[in-house]
Protein backbone atom coordinates (compact mmCIF):
# COMPACT_ATOMS: atom_id res chain seq x y z
CA UNK A 1 0.00 0.00 0.00
CA UNK A 2 1.00 3.44 -0.47
CA UNK A 3 -0.27 6.77 0.39
CA UNK A 4 -2.23 8.58 -2.40
CA UNK A 5 -0.81 11.35 -4.27
CA UNK A 6 -2.21 14.98 -3.10
CA UNK A 7 -4.38 14.65 -6.57
CA UNK A 8 -5.98 11.40 -5.33
CA UNK A 9 -6.43 12.68 -2.12
CA UNK A 10 -8.39 15.48 -2.97
CA UNK A 11 -10.57 13.17 -5.60
CA UNK A 12 -11.10 10.86 -3.08
CA UNK A 13 -12.63 13.39 -0.60
CA UNK A 14 -14.65 14.94 -3.37
CA UNK A 15 -16.05 11.16 -3.90
CA UNK A 16 -17.04 10.31 -0.69
CA UNK A 17 -18.29 13.61 -0.03
CA UNK A 18 -21.05 12.68 -2.98
CA UNK A 19 -20.29 15.78 -4.94
CA UNK A 20 -18.37 14.38 -8.09
CA UNK A 21 -21.23 13.42 -10.11
CA UNK A 22 -19.33 12.05 -13.07
CA UNK A 23 -17.21 14.91 -13.59
CA UNK A 24 -14.14 12.06 -12.69
CA UNK A 25 -15.03 9.98 -15.44
CA UNK A 26 -12.80 10.21 -18.78
CA UNK A 27 -13.86 8.91 -21.88
CA UNK A 28 -12.15 7.90 -24.72
CA UNK A 29 -13.71 6.77 -27.93
CA UNK A 30 -11.57 5.35 -30.98
CA UNK A 31 -13.55 4.19 -34.54
CA UNK A 32 -12.37 1.42 -36.49
CA UNK A 33 -12.99 1.04 -40.25
CA UNK A 34 -11.98 -2.15 -42.25
CA UNK A 35 -10.74 -5.38 -41.17
CA UNK A 36 -9.67 -4.73 -37.37
CA UNK A 37 -8.22 -7.77 -36.12
CA UNK A 38 -9.85 -8.31 -32.77
CA UNK A 39 -7.60 -10.86 -31.22
CA UNK A 40 -4.56 -8.48 -31.29
CA UNK A 41 -6.72 -5.36 -30.73
CA UNK A 42 -7.90 -7.43 -27.43
CA UNK A 43 -4.13 -8.46 -26.29
CA UNK A 44 -2.94 -4.80 -27.21
CA UNK A 45 -5.79 -3.74 -24.16
CA UNK A 46 -4.55 -7.06 -21.93
CA UNK A 47 -0.90 -5.25 -22.85
CA UNK A 48 -1.72 -1.81 -21.67
CA UNK A 49 -2.86 -2.77 -18.48
CA UNK A 50 -0.17 -4.81 -17.89
CA UNK A 51 2.34 -2.22 -18.88
CA UNK A 52 0.00 0.64 -16.52
CA UNK A 53 -0.33 -1.14 -13.25
CA UNK A 54 -2.13 2.36 -12.02
CA UNK A 55 -5.12 0.91 -13.92
CA UNK A 56 -5.33 -1.82 -11.76
CA UNK A 57 -5.25 0.11 -7.91
CA UNK A 58 -8.17 1.68 -6.65
CA UNK A 59 -8.03 4.28 -4.03
CA UNK A 60 -9.41 2.97 0.04
CA UNK A 61 -9.30 3.81 3.27
CA UNK A 62 -6.88 2.99 5.73
CA UNK A 63 -6.49 4.29 9.37
CA UNK A 64 -8.43 7.29 8.53
CA UNK A 65 -6.11 8.30 5.28
CA UNK A 66 -6.63 7.19 1.36
CA UNK A 67 -4.34 4.96 0.13
CA UNK A 68 -3.54 3.37 -2.93
CA UNK A 69 -4.33 -0.48 -2.74
CA UNK A 70 -4.69 -3.35 -5.23
CA UNK A 71 -8.12 -3.16 -7.22
CA UNK A 72 -9.82 -5.61 -9.69
CA UNK A 73 -8.17 -5.82 -13.21
CA UNK A 74 -9.72 -3.75 -15.68
CA UNK A 75 -12.24 -5.53 -17.46
CA UNK A 76 -12.03 -6.07 -21.81
CA UNK A 77 -15.62 -6.52 -23.03
CA UNK A 78 -16.70 -7.83 -26.37
CA UNK A 79 -20.32 -6.76 -27.54
CA UNK A 80 -22.00 -5.64 -30.78
CA UNK A 81 -23.69 -2.03 -30.52
CA UNK A 82 -26.48 -0.30 -33.44
CA UNK A 83 -26.51 3.16 -31.36
CA UNK A 84 -22.41 3.63 -31.28
CA UNK A 85 -23.46 7.12 -29.16
CA UNK A 86 -25.74 5.24 -26.97
CA UNK A 87 -23.18 2.86 -25.85
CA UNK A 88 -20.80 5.85 -25.20
CA UNK A 89 -23.19 7.20 -22.95
CA UNK A 90 -23.58 4.31 -21.15
CA UNK A 91 -20.33 3.20 -20.72
CA UNK A 92 -19.29 6.18 -19.50
CA UNK A 93 -21.96 6.96 -16.99
CA UNK A 94 -21.63 3.92 -15.35
CA UNK A 95 -20.36 4.15 -11.69
CA UNK A 96 -16.95 3.53 -10.37
CA UNK A 97 -16.14 1.37 -7.15
CA UNK A 98 -13.43 4.04 -6.28
CA UNK A 99 -12.31 1.69 -3.33
CA UNK A 100 -11.95 -1.55 -4.83
CA UNK A 101 -11.62 -0.97 -8.53
CA UNK A 102 -11.64 -1.02 -11.39
CA UNK A 103 -11.09 2.04 -12.16
CA UNK A 104 -11.09 1.61 -16.11
CA UNK A 105 -12.80 -0.98 -18.26
CA UNK A 106 -12.52 -1.05 -22.24
CA UNK A 107 -15.38 -2.06 -24.08
CA UNK A 108 -15.04 -3.05 -27.67
CA UNK A 109 -18.14 -3.28 -29.72
CA UNK A 110 -19.04 -4.56 -33.20
CA UNK A 111 -21.09 -2.00 -35.27
CA UNK A 112 -20.90 -4.10 -38.71
CA UNK A 113 -19.00 -6.14 -40.68
CA UNK A 114 -15.95 -3.83 -41.52
CA UNK A 115 -16.23 -0.92 -38.57
CA UNK A 116 -15.53 -1.48 -34.64
CA UNK A 117 -15.60 1.10 -32.04
CA UNK A 118 -13.89 1.00 -28.67
CA UNK A 119 -14.78 2.87 -26.03
CA UNK A 120 -12.34 3.28 -22.99
CA UNK A 121 -13.47 4.75 -19.52
CA UNK A 122 -10.97 5.35 -16.69
CA UNK A 123 -11.72 7.63 -13.21
CA UNK A 124 -9.61 10.21 -13.10
CA UNK A 125 -8.01 9.21 -10.16
CA UNK A 126 -5.97 6.96 -12.29
CA UNK A 127 -6.11 8.59 -15.33
CA UNK A 128 -5.67 12.35 -17.12
CA UNK A 129 -5.55 14.37 -20.48
CA UNK A 130 -2.09 13.48 -21.39
CA UNK A 131 -2.71 9.71 -20.11
CA UNK A 132 -5.27 9.86 -23.20
CA UNK A 133 -2.17 10.23 -25.99
CA UNK A 134 -0.26 7.80 -23.99
CA UNK A 135 -2.87 5.03 -23.93
CA UNK A 136 -3.80 4.57 -27.57
CA UNK A 137 0.01 5.51 -28.93
CA UNK A 138 0.67 2.05 -26.37
CA UNK A 139 -2.24 0.25 -27.68
CA UNK A 140 -1.22 0.94 -31.20
CA UNK A 141 2.31 -0.16 -30.55
CA UNK A 142 0.70 -3.31 -29.27
CA UNK A 143 -1.75 -4.20 -32.24
CA UNK A 144 0.68 -3.03 -34.74
CA UNK A 145 3.45 -5.49 -32.98
CA UNK A 146 5.72 -2.93 -31.62
CA UNK A 147 6.96 -3.52 -28.13
CA UNK A 148 7.49 -0.87 -25.74
CA UNK A 149 10.56 0.42 -23.46
CA UNK A 150 10.44 -0.62 -19.94
CA UNK A 151 8.71 1.98 -17.49
CA UNK A 152 11.64 4.66 -16.11
CA UNK A 153 9.02 4.44 -12.64
CA UNK A 154 5.36 3.44 -11.38
CA UNK A 155 2.89 5.94 -10.38
CA UNK A 156 3.56 4.88 -6.53
CA UNK A 157 6.65 5.90 -6.67
CA UNK A 158 6.79 9.22 -8.19
CA UNK A 159 3.38 9.98 -5.54
CA UNK A 160 6.20 9.32 -2.97
CA UNK A 161 8.89 11.54 -4.57
CA UNK A 162 6.07 14.23 -4.88
CA UNK A 163 5.32 14.12 -1.24
CA UNK A 164 9.13 14.98 -0.33
CA UNK A 165 9.35 18.22 -3.15
CA UNK A 166 6.02 19.66 -1.70
CA UNK A 167 7.76 19.44 1.99
CA UNK A 168 10.74 21.43 0.43
CA UNK A 169 8.98 24.08 -1.65
CA UNK A 170 5.81 24.22 1.05
CA UNK A 171 7.38 26.96 2.73
CA UNK A 172 8.08 29.15 -0.22
CA UNK A 173 4.78 28.61 -1.86
CA UNK A 174 2.84 29.53 1.11
CA UNK A 175 4.37 32.79 1.09
CA UNK A 176 3.99 33.23 -2.85
CA UNK A 177 0.00 32.24 -2.07
CA UNK A 178 0.15 35.29 0.64
CA UNK A 179 0.23 37.75 -1.58
CA UNK A 180 -2.26 36.50 -4.05
CA UNK A 181 -5.50 36.46 -2.68
CA UNK A 182 -8.61 36.17 -5.43
CA UNK A 183 -11.07 38.25 -4.96
CA UNK A 184 -15.16 37.95 -5.33
CA UNK A 185 -16.16 36.43 -8.72
CA UNK A 186 -18.61 38.38 -11.02
CA UNK A 187 -21.84 35.67 -12.15
CA UNK A 188 -21.35 35.69 -15.67
CA UNK A 189 -24.07 36.70 -17.99
CA UNK A 190 -26.87 34.39 -18.11
CA UNK A 191 -25.65 31.70 -15.54
CA UNK A 192 -26.36 30.58 -11.99
CA UNK A 193 -24.01 29.41 -9.77
CA UNK A 194 -24.71 26.25 -8.37
CA UNK A 195 -23.23 24.19 -5.01
CA UNK A 196 -19.83 23.30 -4.51
CA UNK A 197 -20.15 19.81 -5.83
CA UNK A 198 -19.87 18.99 -9.69
CA UNK A 199 -23.74 19.43 -11.66
CA UNK A 200 -25.18 17.97 -15.35
CA UNK A 201 -23.56 19.45 -17.80
CA UNK A 202 -23.86 20.60 -21.40
CA UNK A 203 -21.78 21.67 -24.02
CA UNK A 204 -21.23 24.40 -26.46
CA UNK A 205 -18.41 24.13 -29.12
CA UNK A 206 -16.64 26.15 -31.50
CA UNK A 207 -13.58 26.68 -33.27
CA UNK A 208 -10.58 29.21 -33.50
CA UNK A 209 -7.87 30.37 -35.39
CA UNK A 210 -5.89 32.95 -33.30
CA UNK A 211 -3.21 34.86 -34.31
CA UNK A 212 0.61 34.35 -33.61
CA UNK A 213 1.62 36.92 -30.65
CA UNK A 214 5.39 37.39 -30.61
CA UNK A 215 6.76 36.03 -26.96
CA UNK A 216 3.41 34.35 -25.79
CA UNK A 217 2.46 30.91 -26.25
CA UNK A 218 -1.32 30.13 -27.81
CA UNK A 219 -2.21 28.75 -24.24
CA UNK A 220 -1.22 32.33 -22.82
CA UNK A 221 -2.83 33.97 -25.40
CA UNK A 222 -6.05 31.43 -24.66
CA UNK A 223 -5.73 32.36 -21.37
CA UNK A 224 -5.43 36.29 -21.55
CA UNK A 225 -9.29 36.38 -23.58
CA UNK A 226 -10.38 34.36 -20.93
CA UNK A 227 -9.27 36.75 -18.04
CA UNK A 228 -10.33 39.50 -20.52
CA UNK A 229 -13.75 38.53 -21.21
CA UNK A 230 -14.26 37.91 -17.19
CA UNK A 231 -13.30 41.88 -17.27
CA UNK A 232 -14.80 42.84 -19.46
CA UNK A 233 -17.88 41.13 -17.57
CA UNK A 234 -17.04 43.64 -14.84
CA UNK A 235 -14.51 41.56 -12.83
CA UNK A 236 -11.55 44.36 -12.37
CA UNK A 237 -9.31 41.04 -11.19
CA UNK A 238 -10.49 37.75 -12.47
CA UNK A 239 -9.62 34.50 -11.36
CA UNK A 240 -9.69 31.23 -13.37
CA UNK A 241 -8.64 27.65 -12.33
CA UNK A 242 -6.15 26.21 -14.67
CA UNK A 243 -5.16 22.40 -14.56
CA UNK A 244 -1.26 22.28 -14.82
CA UNK A 245 0.79 19.30 -15.20
CA UNK A 246 2.97 17.92 -12.54
CA UNK A 247 4.98 15.63 -14.53
CA UNK A 248 8.55 14.87 -14.13
CA UNK A 249 10.78 13.32 -16.97
CA UNK A 250 10.45 9.64 -14.96
CA UNK A 251 6.84 9.70 -15.95
CA UNK A 252 6.45 11.21 -19.19
CA UNK A 253 5.00 7.75 -20.74
CA UNK A 254 3.23 6.98 -17.78
CA UNK A 255 -0.71 6.68 -17.49
CA UNK A 256 -1.73 8.53 -14.15
CA UNK A 257 -3.26 11.29 -12.32
CA UNK A 258 -0.23 13.83 -12.60
CA UNK A 259 -2.47 17.42 -12.40
CA UNK A 260 -3.04 19.97 -10.41
CA UNK A 261 -5.30 22.75 -10.35
CA UNK A 262 -4.31 26.37 -9.40
CA UNK A 263 -5.86 29.35 -9.32
CA UNK A 264 -4.44 31.98 -12.16
CA UNK A 265 -5.39 35.66 -10.84
CA UNK A 266 -4.50 38.87 -13.47
CA UNK A 267 -5.52 42.51 -13.35
CA UNK A 268 -6.21 42.98 -17.24
CA UNK A 269 -4.95 46.28 -18.31
CA UNK A 270 -3.73 47.70 -22.06
CA UNK A 271 -4.56 44.91 -25.20
CA UNK A 272 -5.81 41.32 -24.62
CA UNK A 273 -1.91 40.40 -25.96
CA UNK A 274 -0.64 42.89 -23.31
CA UNK A 275 -2.24 40.28 -20.82
CA UNK A 276 -0.88 37.31 -22.46
CA UNK A 277 2.70 39.24 -21.98
CA UNK A 278 1.50 39.65 -18.22
CA UNK A 279 0.43 36.14 -18.23
CA UNK A 280 3.78 34.80 -19.70
CA UNK A 281 5.66 36.21 -16.61
CA UNK A 282 2.86 35.34 -13.87
CA UNK A 283 2.66 31.90 -14.83
CA UNK A 284 6.49 30.84 -14.96
CA UNK A 285 6.76 32.23 -11.52
CA UNK A 286 4.18 30.08 -10.57
CA UNK A 287 5.36 26.79 -11.75
CA UNK A 288 8.03 27.11 -9.73
CA UNK A 289 5.01 25.78 -6.85
CA UNK A 290 2.96 23.88 -10.16
CA UNK A 291 3.31 20.39 -7.64
CA UNK A 292 1.94 22.29 -4.29
CA UNK A 293 -1.52 22.03 -3.87
CA UNK A 294 -3.10 25.18 -3.47
CA UNK A 295 -5.48 23.86 -0.70
CA UNK A 296 -1.85 22.82 1.25
CA UNK A 297 -0.11 26.69 1.25
CA UNK A 298 -3.17 28.59 1.70
CA UNK A 299 -5.20 27.74 4.89
CA UNK A 300 -9.43 27.60 4.69
CA UNK A 301 -9.35 26.08 1.37
CA UNK A 302 -13.17 24.45 1.77
CA UNK A 303 -12.96 20.99 -0.54
CA UNK A 304 -14.92 21.80 -3.62
CA UNK A 305 -14.71 20.32 -7.45
CA UNK A 306 -13.40 23.57 -9.08
CA UNK A 307 -11.30 26.05 -7.19
CA UNK A 308 -12.78 29.10 -9.14
CA UNK A 309 -16.05 29.52 -10.97
CA UNK A 310 -14.24 29.51 -14.17
CA UNK A 311 -12.19 27.00 -14.92
CA UNK A 312 -9.38 26.10 -18.05
CA UNK A 313 -7.63 23.06 -19.33
CA UNK A 314 -5.71 23.36 -22.62
CA UNK A 315 -3.86 20.06 -24.38
CA UNK A 316 -1.97 20.15 -27.42
CA UNK A 317 -3.38 17.34 -29.63
CA UNK A 318 -1.04 15.11 -31.18
CA UNK A 319 -1.95 13.33 -34.76
CA UNK A 320 -3.59 9.75 -34.44
CA UNK A 321 -1.69 6.67 -33.87
CA UNK A 322 -1.92 4.30 -36.33
CA UNK A 323 -3.11 0.90 -36.23
CA UNK A 324 -1.87 -1.31 -39.33
CA UNK A 325 -4.57 -2.42 -42.03
CA UNK A 326 -7.50 0.02 -40.37
CA UNK A 327 -8.59 3.73 -40.52
CA UNK A 328 -8.63 5.01 -37.32
CA UNK A 329 -10.36 7.72 -35.75
CA UNK A 330 -10.12 8.86 -32.18
CA UNK A 331 -12.45 11.02 -30.51
CA UNK A 332 -10.40 12.54 -27.33
CA UNK A 333 -12.90 15.24 -25.93
CA UNK A 334 -15.64 13.51 -25.17
CA UNK A 335 -17.87 14.57 -22.44
CA UNK A 336 -18.54 13.17 -19.83
CA UNK A 337 -21.88 14.83 -18.79
CA UNK A 338 -20.93 16.74 -15.58
CA UNK A 339 -19.23 19.85 -15.54
CA UNK A 340 -16.84 20.86 -11.97
CA UNK A 341 -17.27 24.81 -12.16
CA UNK A 342 -19.88 27.30 -13.49
CA UNK A 343 -18.21 26.99 -16.92
CA UNK A 344 -15.49 25.16 -17.83
CA UNK A 345 -13.43 25.91 -20.72
CA UNK A 346 -11.56 22.84 -22.60
CA UNK A 347 -9.21 23.95 -25.11
CA UNK A 348 -7.81 21.38 -27.86
CA UNK A 349 -5.18 22.57 -29.80
CA UNK A 350 -5.31 20.82 -33.38
CA UNK A 351 -2.98 21.66 -36.51
CA UNK A 352 -6.22 23.25 -38.09
CA UNK A 353 -7.44 25.20 -35.46
CA UNK A 354 -8.26 25.60 -31.83
CA UNK A 355 -11.38 23.80 -30.99
CA UNK A 356 -12.91 25.53 -27.40
CA UNK A 357 -15.72 22.96 -25.94
CA UNK A 358 -17.67 24.77 -23.41
CA UNK A 359 -18.54 22.69 -20.25
CA UNK A 360 -21.76 24.74 -18.02
CA UNK A 361 -24.36 23.43 -16.25
CA UNK A 362 -27.37 22.53 -17.64
CA UNK A 363 -29.76 24.21 -15.07
CA UNK A 364 -27.49 27.14 -14.37
CA UNK A 365 -28.45 28.93 -18.04
CA UNK A 366 -29.19 27.98 -21.55
CA UNK A 367 -27.18 27.42 -25.25
CA UNK A 368 -28.18 30.64 -26.07
CA UNK A 369 -26.81 32.46 -22.86
CA UNK A 370 -23.57 30.53 -23.09
CA UNK A 371 -23.51 30.48 -27.22
CA UNK A 372 -23.26 34.43 -26.85
CA UNK A 373 -20.01 34.34 -24.13
CA UNK A 374 -18.95 32.16 -26.70
CA UNK A 375 -19.02 34.80 -29.09
CA UNK A 376 -17.82 37.40 -27.12
CA UNK A 377 -14.91 34.94 -26.03
CA UNK A 378 -14.51 34.03 -30.00
CA UNK A 379 -14.14 38.22 -30.24
CA UNK A 380 -11.50 38.66 -27.77
CA UNK A 381 -9.15 36.01 -29.15
CA UNK A 382 -9.58 37.14 -32.78
CA UNK A 383 -7.98 40.26 -32.27
CA UNK A 384 -5.47 39.88 -29.57
CA UNK A 385 -4.24 44.03 -30.20
CA UNK A 386 -7.61 45.29 -29.21
CA UNK A 387 -7.52 46.92 -25.68
CA UNK A 388 -8.82 45.11 -22.92
CA UNK A 389 -12.23 47.36 -22.49
CA UNK A 390 -12.96 47.97 -25.82
CA UNK A 391 -13.16 46.86 -29.43
CA UNK A 392 -11.50 45.14 -32.82
CA UNK A 393 -8.73 47.70 -33.88
CA UNK A 394 -9.32 48.94 -37.61
CA UNK A 395 -5.11 47.01 -38.12
CA UNK A 396 -7.18 43.66 -38.09
CA UNK A 397 -9.93 44.62 -39.75
CA UNK A 398 -9.34 42.61 -43.16
CA UNK A 399 -8.91 39.80 -41.16
CA UNK A 400 -11.15 40.04 -38.67
CA UNK A 401 -14.14 40.30 -41.62
CA UNK A 402 -11.91 37.58 -43.32
CA UNK A 403 -12.31 35.46 -40.04
CA UNK A 404 -16.13 35.49 -40.24
CA UNK A 405 -16.65 34.78 -43.27
CA UNK A 406 -15.13 31.44 -43.13
CA UNK A 407 -16.88 30.69 -39.92
CA UNK A 408 -20.23 31.02 -41.36
CA UNK A 409 -18.93 29.96 -45.51
CA UNK A 410 -17.04 26.73 -43.77
CA UNK A 411 -14.45 27.63 -46.08
CA UNK A 412 -10.85 27.61 -44.65
CA UNK A 413 -9.05 30.03 -47.07
CA UNK A 414 -10.99 33.27 -48.68
CA UNK A 415 -9.08 35.40 -50.64
CA UNK A 416 -9.69 39.63 -50.58
CA UNK A 417 -11.68 39.86 -54.01
CA UNK A 418 -13.06 36.61 -53.90
CA UNK A 419 -17.18 36.39 -55.21
CA UNK A 420 -19.58 35.81 -51.92
CA UNK A 421 -22.11 34.14 -53.86
CA UNK A 422 -19.67 32.16 -56.01
CA UNK A 423 -18.73 30.95 -52.79
CA UNK A 424 -21.50 29.20 -52.44
CA UNK A 425 -23.56 32.00 -50.25
CA UNK A 426 -27.15 33.19 -50.19
CA UNK A 427 -29.26 35.79 -48.44
CA UNK A 428 -29.68 34.06 -45.12
CA UNK A 429 -25.29 33.51 -45.39
CA UNK A 430 -25.41 37.47 -45.71
CA UNK A 431 -27.56 37.85 -42.33
CA UNK A 432 -25.55 35.47 -40.58
CA UNK A 433 -22.66 37.71 -41.74
CA UNK A 434 -24.14 40.97 -40.83
CA UNK A 435 -25.19 39.46 -37.40
CA UNK A 436 -21.43 38.74 -36.62
CA UNK A 437 -19.62 41.82 -37.96
CA UNK A 438 -22.42 43.49 -35.38
CA UNK A 439 -21.98 41.54 -32.28
CA UNK A 440 -18.01 41.04 -32.86
CA UNK A 441 -17.08 44.13 -34.81
CA UNK A 442 -19.27 46.69 -33.78
CA UNK A 443 -20.19 47.88 -37.00
CA UNK A 444 -23.43 47.68 -39.29
CA UNK A 445 -23.57 46.72 -42.95
CA UNK A 446 -26.23 47.22 -44.86
CA UNK A 447 -27.80 43.69 -46.81
CA UNK A 448 -27.52 46.19 -50.15
CA UNK A 449 -23.39 46.51 -49.83
CA UNK A 450 -22.82 42.69 -50.19
CA UNK A 451 -24.96 42.67 -53.11
CA UNK A 452 -23.55 45.45 -54.79
CA UNK A 453 -19.85 44.52 -54.00
CA UNK A 454 -20.24 40.90 -52.36
CA UNK A 455 -16.44 40.60 -51.66
CA UNK A 456 -14.31 41.04 -48.46
CA UNK A 457 -12.32 44.18 -50.19
CA UNK A 458 -15.97 45.33 -51.37
CA UNK A 459 -17.11 45.19 -47.62
CA UNK A 460 -14.28 46.48 -46.10
CA UNK A 461 -13.88 49.50 -48.10
CA UNK A 462 -17.92 50.30 -47.25
CA UNK A 463 -17.08 50.25 -43.63
CA UNK A 464 -14.21 52.10 -43.63
CA UNK A 465 -16.21 55.06 -45.76
CA UNK A 466 -18.93 54.83 -43.36
CA UNK A 467 -16.40 54.96 -40.23
CA UNK A 468 -13.84 57.30 -41.49
CA UNK A 469 -12.29 56.59 -37.47
CA UNK A 470 -11.99 52.78 -38.54
CA UNK A 471 -8.90 53.59 -40.66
Amino acid sequence: MTEASFAQTGMWITERMGRARTAYHMPLVVDFEGGLDVCALHAACEAVVRRHAVLSSAVAEVDGLPVMVPGRRPPIRLTTARDPAELVREETLRPFDVENGPLARFTLAKLGPDRHVLVFVAHHLVFDGESKDILVRDLADFYNGVSRPRLVTSYASFADGERERVRDDLGEARAYWSARVPGEATPLPGLTPAGRGAAEGAVHTFRARMPDVPGVSRFELFLASVHTLLHRYGDPAPTVAVDLSTRVPDVRDNVGLFVNELPVTVTPEGTVADVARTLHHDLREMYRFRHVPYARAVRGVRPRTALAQVSVSYRKRRPDPVFTGVKTTVDWAVFNHSVRSLLHLQAVDHPDGLYVIMQYGAASGTESDVARIAEDLLTIMNTPESPVDGAAPAAGLDDAVREIWQEVLGIDEIGDDEDLFDLGGHSLTITQIIARMRKRLGVEVPLDVFFDTPTIAGVVQAIREAEPAVR
